[in-house]
């Protein structure tokens, strides 16, 4: 049982880091529309390599395990877990010559190549959460470590956001356009190299002392050779191969609000980058309060009025966690963030109304979100940004329920089904490029939100009706 927490904690860890290097990505795209002058769509491939590396990746290790049986059922979860931080920390180490040579090409390779390696550690880590401990509570294990995922999306935006473009960037040389000018940010301040080369060497660094962290601790082992089976198999379970298009649309939807939200707050409120990544951070922050609030409902039986009071508990401490964050960096008064708690009561209630049943809390969080993009679409000014502020709340426990709904008594099959869910992260590299795309089509982001919103209608159909069990006759002999 001790064995099992260390465990927790140390995979727990790995869940912080990517969550915060992902939400970088959303930093680095008015990094990178700045200086290499791109459009809206074309700002977005930083998204598409990242996120089609986890394709691509997991398209070739369910290519493995399909011909020659499961790779981490054969050598285990710690080793493909380290695997994958050596892969990461590289990745991170390639940006330094990226951002010194301003290449955009070799800025996505190193995006790819850091992709990668969140793909090994993506497909180790999330099964591994879920077997260690009981079958009933895989869904609130998994969504407390995604709680740390968050916690690390949160301060992204803060931290890394003051990194890029404040304390690192002041200290190098100033980048220059094509006409040979001081390329500055919407609030007028320059940028330079060293604003991306600096913190991506601290996060190498990070990475490799994890790898260390994990080579010298014993971690409880789930290997066992004879029920390694080759051949596809996992695809006949109707709950997974839904699952694969669930953790699609999911990604694409989330992935494609995050990565518009500095430039649409500037286009719907006039924010610079400086005070917009401050509201970012309220977005991914939602997450964190959400899945904790997860992490807790959904191990639990009922919810009476003590239960209920803890969560009002949970998410005013989460709240304060992300205000004094947000606060430290940039003095911003309180009562501009007042209106998020009204929507923190509606994501208690709902949370209530799904009476701790990962499906039904799946398909009514959905829902919420459909409704709450049909209200920025149809509003502007301060109450669009603050619907689709919040939607961060609803996306919380998504990957989470998704996740183990969709792995749910797969056995032998689990990590196979992991690699397929992994290799849907792909939804990240389509729909923020095409939102982009249509957004510059309309002039605009407002009216690109159409393109999330068929998302969460897929989700919403999951959660009723695709994330029961049965089999797929088309794949049942293979």
């Amino acid at each position: 049982m001790k064995k099992n927490k260390i465990a927790f904690i140390l995979v727990t860890s790995l869940f912080f880091m990517w969550g915060f290097i992902t939400c970088m990505n959303d930093i680095l795209i008015p990094f990178v529309k700045a200086v290499f002058e791109l459009t809206r769509a074309q700002s977005m491939f930083i998204q598409m390599a990242f996120f089609g590396a986890y394709f691509l990746g997991s398209l070739l290790y369910f290519i493995i395990s399909a011909s020659a049986g499961d790779p981490i059922q054969k050598i285990g979860y710690k080793k493909g877990i380290i695997a994958g931080l050596i892969l990461s920390a590289i990745g991170c180490l390639m940006l330094y010559p990226a951002a010194g040579a301003k290449i955009y090409g070799l800025f996505l390779t190193a995006l790819f190549v850091l992709g990668l390696g969140f793909t090994l550690l993506q497909i180790a880590a999330n099964p591994y959460v879920a077997i260690l401990g009981p079958q009933q509570t895989a869904s609130s294990r998994l969504n407390l470590a995604q709680g740390f995922n968050s916690f690390g999306t949160t301060i992204a935006p803060i931290l890394g956001g003051y990194l890029v473009f404040h304390f690192f960037a002041l200290k190098g040389t100033p980048l220059l356009n094509q006409a040979g000018k001081i390329i500055t940010m919407s609030d007028g301040k320059a940028i330079s190299a060293l604003g991306v080369q600096l913190p991506y060497m601290i996060f190498a660094g990070i990475f490799a002392v994890l790898a260390i962290i994990f080579a010298f601790t014993k971690l409880p082992k789930y290997t066992d050779d004879t029920k390694v089976v080759p051949g596809l198999g996992a695809l006949k379970h109707r709950h997974l191969f839904f699952g694969m298009f669930a953790i699609f649309f999911y990604v694409g939807g989330e992935v494609s609000i995050g990565s518009i939200m500095i430039n649409y707050l500037d286009e719907l409120m006039g924010y610079p980058e400086m005070i917009a990544k401050s509201f970012l951070a309220l977005y991914w922050g939602g997450l964190m309060i959400g899945r904790f609030l997860g992490a807790y409902t959904l191990g639990q039986k009922q919810l009476k009025f003590k239960q209920i009071a803890i969560m009002c508990l949970i998410s005013i401490v989460g709240f304060a966690i992300i205000y004094m964050a947000v606060y430290a960096e940039s003095k911003l008064p309180l009562k501009l963030f007042t209106p998020f708690l009204l929507f923190i009561v509606a994501n208690i209630m709902v949370f209530v109304l799904g009476k701790s049943n990962p499906s039904k809390t799946l398909a009514l969080f959905a829902a919420s979100v459909i409704i709450l993009l049909s209200a920025t679409m149809l509003s502007k000014g301060e109450f669009a940004m603050w619907t689709i502020i919040s939607i961060g709340l609803f996306n919380s426990i998504m990957w989470s329920n998704i996740f183990t709904l969709a792995i749910r008594e797969l056995g032998s099959y689990t990590s196979q089904a992991s690699s397929l869910l992994v290799m849907m992260i792909l939804g990240g590299a389509l729909l923020p490029p095409l939102t982009g795309w249509i957004a510059d089509l309309f002039g605009g982001y407002h009216y690109a939100l159409f393109i999330p919103m068929i998302a969460y209608i897929y989700l919403t159909w999951y959660g009723i009706s695709g994330s029961k069990k049965g089999i797929i006759k088309v794949f049942e002999k293979l």
